[in-house]
């Protein structure tokens, strides 16, 4: 099977040397986070507050701006005007609605902390958290016009800036963390300060003002002209903003289940408190965990479908369907020569990872988040799987069929979750949470690829599998013994880590070579091409 096209891989290469950079950025600013709140109660309260912007903006605009709005940005550029009068519309009516979304939401904090963290209503960790939300709702309405100037960007080929600019956000919240890390110590619920708790708050939001600025200067080179639009009776416009009301049901359904995966995770924190046990469970480590396993998700997978959207939804309007079956089949076997030994290494590898990363907390807390990223290991494969997936659905603009995956999925992680909690003792709730969404994307990746042979996409099992299962092969013979010899080597955690990632990395190379496993290779090829051309 070829590769994929070289402009796709070029604009995509670039994407992901952004998303390299916005991610370690991102990790080191999470890091920071540990080290000054810490990874139980406090931590908590903060985590809960500043993911409260992304669930309401994912709740309502998020989808359209990252996935639905892309095909109709894409044809609106074909417009005598460069599609400056239809984007103007939608730029205006999107403004209005995050504005009046954050001013709702503000007012309306304290009854969205009763509804995602219940275990904390008559705790100090309640107000606290309503204090926080406040401070950091304000990030939808900049959240959303980031991701609309970004995908204006994307449909004029302009792919990197829209993964550099979160760089800017990361810098400015690693500097006021590590200024609290400096000046504030030991902060707990009932020490920290009011002041302390506005600086973190507005400080939080202020990064994402600052994200969202860095992208004027790419839409003015794009020639688009921009300016504020009230006349919104456009056909064009209406149906937008009418696939956009499927995506609220979407995103709906997952905020459903994240609701209740919030509410679990605080409850198991609270009651491993009361029970007197100080590891760290609760939201903060599996949000964590989470963070990441999805690094190389967002570094590789992400950065080729952003890049694989406008092309297919091109392919749509050619009516060329067995190109969009060899692209998405193409895509799915390249990101898997990246997910699947990542995913291996988070499992037999996940408290290493961990105690390398979190060195600021206890050596018990970051264990435990080890585990935690263990359980999530594996479902880093259909996670990105059925990302490329969806974003065929999103190209022929059916987001009533994403709409139908999306809730058998939430249905199906909402079941093991519940399970999880009824069963396990709340010390391992946390770990049960990531076992069970990892279960639910196996489900969701396998029924949109169903849903596709709706457009006569037939996508054989066949085509994926077996180069899963070897590059599984593969990578369990090279780190298996690599984590058996590992109690026995000498060295600290990050020598180690540094050790186990040269070895595993250098050993599946080289076997994947020997095997003649053609996307790695092609991979190789494409680097070796870009090291020859900057020379």
């Amino acid at each position: 099977m070829s590769s994929l096209e070289p402009s796709l891989l070029r604009s995509s290469t670039v994407m992901a040397i952004g998303t390299v950079f916005s991610r370690i950025t991102g990790l080191i600013r999470n890091l920071l986070l540990v080290a000054v709140l810490g990874t139980t109660l406090l931590g908590d309260t903060y985590n809960v507050a500043n993911t409260m912007p992304n669930i309401l903006y994912n709740l309502l605009l998020g989808g359209s701006l990252t996935a639905v709005f892309v095909p109709q940005l894409v044809r609106a550029t074909r417009d005598r005007d460069g599609g400056s009068a239809f984007i103007s519309k939608l730029l205006t009516a999107t403004a209005f609605i995050l504005g009046a979304l954050v001013l709702v939401s503000v007012l309306i904090a304290p009854v969205l902390v009763r509804i995602f963290a219940t275990g904390y209503v008559g705790r100090p960790e309640f107000h606290l958290t309503v204090l926080f939300m406040r401070y950091c709702l304000p990030q939808i309405f900049f959240m959303g016009l980031f991701a609309l100037l970004g995908q204006i960007a994307n449909a004029k080929g302009r792919f990197g800036p829209m993964m550099w600019a979160p760089v800017l956000n990361n810098l400015l919240t690693i500097a006021i963390f590590g200024w609290f890390l400096h000046q504030s110590k030991n902060l707990t619920v009932s020490s920290i300060s009011f002041s302390e708790t506005t600086w973190l708050g507005l400080g939080t939001s202020a990064g994402y003002v600052l994200q969202t600025l860095a992208l004027i200067p790419v839409i003015r080179k794009t020639k688009i002209k921009l300016r504020l639009r009230w006349d919104w009776r456009d056909a064009e416009l209406r149906n937008s903003f009418r696939l956009a009301s499927w995506t609220l049901l979407f995103a709906a359904i997952s905020q459903l289940s994240y609701l209740v995966t919030v509410n679990l995770s605080t409850s198991a924190a609270v009651q491993a408190a009361k029970a007197g046990i100080a590891t760290g469970v609760g939201f903060t480590p599996y949000g964590n965990a989470f963070l990441i396993l999805m690094l190389p998700h967002s570094i590789f997978t992400i950065s080729i479908v952003t890049a694989l959207l406008p092309a297919l939804s091109l392919l749509v309007i050619e009516k060329n369907y067995r190109e969009i079956h060899d692209r998405l089949v193409k895509t799915i076997r390249l990101v898997g020569i990246i997910t699947v030994p990542s995913a291996i290494a988070f499992l037999l590898f996940g408290p290493l990872i961990t105690r390398s990363l979190f060195f600021g907390i206890s050596h018990q807390d970051s264990q435990y988040l080890g585990y935690t990223l263990a359980g999530f290991a594996f479902g880093l494969l259909p996670l990105s799987i059925n990302l490329i997936a969806l974003r065929g659905l999103n190209a022929f603009e059916n987001v009533k069929l994403q709409v139908v995956s999306n809730a058998l999925m939430n249905i199906a992680a909402v079941i093991f979750s519940l399970v999880a909690a009824l069963v396990l003792p709340p010390k391992w709730v946390t770990v049960g949470l990531a076992v069970s969404l990892s279960i639910s994307y196996f489900f969701g990746a396998w029924i949109t690829i169903r849903l596709l042979r709706r457009y006569e996409i037939f996508i054989h099992v066949g085509e994926i599998v077996g180069l899963y299962i070897k590059l599984l092969l593969l990578g369990f013979v090279v780190a298996t013994p690599l984590r058996l010899a590992l109690p026995h080597l000498p060295g600290g955690n990050t020598l180690h880590l540094i050790f186990v990632l040269v070895v595993s990395g250098v050993g599946y190379i080289l076997l994947a070579h020997l095997f003649k496993i053609e996307e790695v290779a092609s991979m190789l090829k494409l680097l070796r091409r870009k090291e020859g051309s900057n020379e």
